[in-house]
């Protein structure tokens, strides 16, 4: 009887020690692109709260059972969500995070919970960027930027003068440059921007612009963008921007004195069709104020065609 009680006694003081032994987890900080066809393994423990930060706001987050995971997410900090495990037993769910712009982020939650005999690795920090390459962001707008090159002003080639797809944009460059638009002042102020001419040419579009840099100091700007925006309501509050790909874009001048002036066309395919709502529209922003973009609204059925204007 009394050997039967003091292993009861030895088995308890066992089972103490054990639960008072800590798991020593590796904590890990995590960078990755943004990617709509992508699953991310988001590793999780009990005791334990992951951090996931987007590159824009969050509208909405989905977890599949919340009785696995709770996310927590504040419009105090819209780009943040925070999930954590709800069972000390191990579990596994999905969650789906949805972006002001659209765009959906696929999660996979999973954790290990405490029975674990391993040290389970813990993901603290989770942060979603764009693909540099790709995107520039702004806030909740995306932008593509086309792998192209600018070309400053200078004499045709004479290979390129027997090309009638290069004939036809150097003409409307050229003719942008001999225009005089009717100013508009950009938001900064400094700025006095145009849309010019829209040519059609077979499945492509072409709109020319000018940019006249008002301010006293020497300005950059970055490549032009035409995207097409949908709005909603009387109010016209704009609900997305989705990037149209340039073919190829032109520009005389990228960096201007002050009181200089830059001629430029984009080249794009334009959607076979749009709602009622939705509108083209051409960026263009400095290089040191990019989340101050110029939006001017592009004709969505281009004024002419060929190469005449």
């Amino acid at each position: 009887m009394r050997s039967h009680q003091a292993i009861i006694v030895y088995l308890s003081l066992i089972c103490t020690l054990a639960q008072g032994q800590e798991i020593k987890i590796t904590p890990k900080v995590v960078n990755l692109a943004v990617n709509e066809e992508a699953v991310t393994l988001i590793h999780l423990a009990p005791g334990y709260a992951t951090a996931v930060r987007m590159p824009e706001a969050i509208s909405s987050v989905m977890v599949g059972d919340p009785a696995k995971f709770k996310a927590e997410h504040s419009e105090a900090e819209a780009r943040l969500v925070f999930f954590k495990p709800l069972t000390t037993k191990p579990a596994e769910s999905n969650a789906l995070i949805s972006l002001r712009s659209g765009q959906d982020v696929n999660l996979h939650l999973a954790s290990p919970g405490t029975t674990t005999t391993e040290d389970p690795t813990v993901d603290f920090f989770v942060e979603y960027r764009r693909p540099k390459s790709l995107l520039i962001e702004d806030g909740n707008r995306r932008f593509f930027v086309p792998d192209t090159l600018p070309t400053k002003q200078t004499a045709p080639d004479a290979s390129a003068a027997t090309t009638p797809h290069m004939d036809w944009i150097a003409e409307a460059l050229r003719h942008e440059g001999t225009m005089t638009p009717k100013w508009q002042e950009g938001q900064n102020k400094e700025l006095l921007v145009t849309v010019g001419d829209s040519v059609q040419q077979g499945t492509q579009t072409l709109i020319g612009f000018s940019v006249v840099n008002q301010s006293k100091e020497i300005i950059e700007l970055l490549p032009p963008q035409v995207e097409i925006t949908g709005r909603a309501g009387k109010g016209g509050k704009q609900t997305r921007a989705e990037p149209i790909p340039l073919s190829e874009y032109r520009m005389t001048l990228r960096r201007l004195q002050p009181g200089e002036r830059t001629d430029g066309v984009a080249v794009f395919e334009r959607p076979a069709f749009k709602e009622s709502s939705e509108r083209l529209e051409l960026w263009l922003a400095r290089a040191d104020e990019v989340d101050r973009p110029l939006l001017m609204a592009v004709p969505f059925i281009a004024l002419s065609k060929g190469g005449s204007q």
